[in-house]
């Protein structure tokens, strides 16, 4: 956090409360009607608070999700209570000087952040792809007279001009997010402007929107008839032609770095997953650092589909799509043997911890029906992740037979199932249906078309009791109780034996493993 400071400048930020080094990883902006502010590793700026009772709102949510530190504006950032409350919570508080500009403050953090963070060993690109990027940035914004934006295909910020003193909302939020915000989005989508990118290479103007959006004028950047991204230039109106055909020549330059961009991001992404599936499969072998895993505890979540989605989950890119989109920003899934496999943080609910991607694969499976997903039991260390992975794939296997239904299973929520498949598939089923009444009740009902075999499971499950084994079974209590009756008559049974029954339900079980 003071390395942030520092950089950005005293004539801007300065530190009122001191707290525990935190490593800052974005900026986010304090929403006041959302229930957390940002995320772990998160500086939040505190734009759009006014009052005392906002800020200390908003201090509770930060330290909830231990925030990196807080920015707010004089006089709120020396409010008594304000920094009382942020000291008691060990958040460090920084104030941004009252002259200066919330939007010049993010442009100035995400080139701070987004330079601190770019790739830096050899197997993972060249980091001059970044500063590149940044300074075409800046040669388009003075071509155009404009400040720019550069997207990748997904309409994700890749890098913006240092001149961002003609802004307004959308671009701010743009910035900081990272991403064009939905209702951006719908309003540029109104316009036509995804349709002419997605089929065109013709410079689009779109005039002036709602809600103090200014014009902007749009550049795709093509390779191979390929969009690869576009330049998104805040401007006061219409652009001279001259200007037009230097902007369409520096897209052409942006092209080749997004191509190298996409190599780079490839071969990252191969080796965050090869590091990743070691792990998984033998214990030791990669420290936490390497891996990119936040503390522990973790769980690790097997992923897999039915029903013709099972190369959607087979993607590894896709998934990482998926789960960007939805705020983990360094997505931890590999896949090892048929299985897709992420590594998830056991405690919280923020991006990448186990209750965020249980509630992500019900909303995905909401969509897709066959998706299923199964979630091992809690590693604390790293030499765990292997017994983890292997239950999440066991228990992904036992899907369809777990009493448990639904689209998401936990180890510990059906660990009786697990114990008893592990008995079953443990001996061959001849060997396990050798003696006692079973077999005889097996034959009975194959010869006469009695359900012998399915009175006496009701009966174990329901604990003797008949009425429940009748309802079980959509039959009277009597019906049942004549069947039971009948049985003692064709072999004998000592159902007051606990031995007895649970070696019947074993048998039971290994006879229908599917039920």
């Amino acid at each position: 956090m003071a390395g942030v400071v520092e950089a950005v400048g005293a004539a801007l930020l300065k530190v009122v409360v001191p707290a525990k080094a935190a490593e800052v990883r974005d900026v986010t902006l304090a929403e006041l009607d959302e229930a957390s502010a940002g995320q772990s590793g998160d500086l939040v700026l505190g734009a759009g608070i006014a009052t005392p009772d906002q800020a200390l709102a908003v201090i509770e949510r930060c330290a909830a999700t231990a925030a990196a530190g807080l920015v707010l504006k004089p006089p709120l950032s020396v409010h008594p209570d304000v920094t009382s409350s942020a000291a008691a919570r060990d958040l460090t508080l920084v104030e941004l000087q009252s002259h200066g500009s919330w939007a010049q403050l993010v442009w100035l953090l995400r080139g701070v952040i987004d330079r601190a963070a770019a790739p830096g060993s050899p197997e993972t690109g060249e980091t001059g792809v970044y500063d590149e990027l940044f300074a075409l940035a800046d040669a388009t914004a003075a071509i155009v007279d404009a400040p720019v934006t550069i997207e990748d295909a997904q309409y994700r910020v890749l890098a913006y001009s240092s001149r961002q003193d003609r802004t307004d909302p959308a671009r701010v939020s743009t910035i900081v997010g990272r991403r064009v915000p939905g209702d951006v989005i719908a309003h540029f989508r109104s316009r036509g402007v995804f349709r002419k990118l997605a089929k065109g290479s013709e410079l689009i103007f779109v005039p002036q929107g709602p809600d103090g959006t200014l014009p902007r004028l749009v550049i795709p950047i093509r390779a191979g008839g390929e969009l690869l991204g576009s330049i998104w230039a805040v401007v006061d109106g219409p652009v001279p032609d001259g200007r037009l055909r230097d902007l369409q020549g520096a897209a052409s330059v942006l092209a080749l770095h997004l191509l190298r961009l996409r190599v780079q991001a490839d071969v990252a992404r191969r080796v965050s997953a090869d590091r990743l599936r070691a792990a998984l499969r033998a214990p030791g072998r990669v420290g936490r650092e390497e891996l990119g895993l936040p503390a522990g505890p973790w769980r690790v979540v097997a992923l897999e589909a039915h029903s013709g989605t099972a190369e959607m989950v087979h993607n590894l890119a896709l998934w990482e799509s998926i789960t960007r989109r939805h705020g983990w920003r360094q997505p931890l899934i590999a896949d090892v043997g048929d299985v897709l496999f992420a590594v998830v943080v056991d405690g919280g609910e923020s991006p990448g911890s186990w209750l965020w991607m249980e509630r992500l694969i019900h909303d995905v499976a909401a969509h897709e029906p066959g998706l299923r997903a199964a979630s091992g039991s809690v590693a604390g260390e790293l030499t765990d992740l292997p017994r983890s992975r292997a239950e999440a794939a066991e228990l992904l296997a036992l899907h369809g037979s777990a009493r448990q239904r639904g689209s998401v299973l936990r180890f510990e929520d059906v660990w009786a199932e697990v114990v008893v498949h592990r008995v079953v598939t443990a001996v061959p089923q001849a060997d396990l249906l050798v003696g006692g009444p079973l077999p005889v009740l097996v034959a009975h009902d194959r010869k006469h078309g009695t359900d012998y075999v399915a009175t006496v499971a009701a009966w174990l499950e329901q604990q003797g009791d008949p009425r429940k084994a009748a309802r079980q079974l959509h039959v009277h209590p009597n019906t049942l109780r004549h069947r039971m009756r009948r049985i003692a008559e064709v072999v004998p049974v000592d159902l007051d034996s606990p031995r007895t029954r649970l070696a019947l339900q074993v048998q039971l079980a290994a006879l229908r493993p599917g039920s």
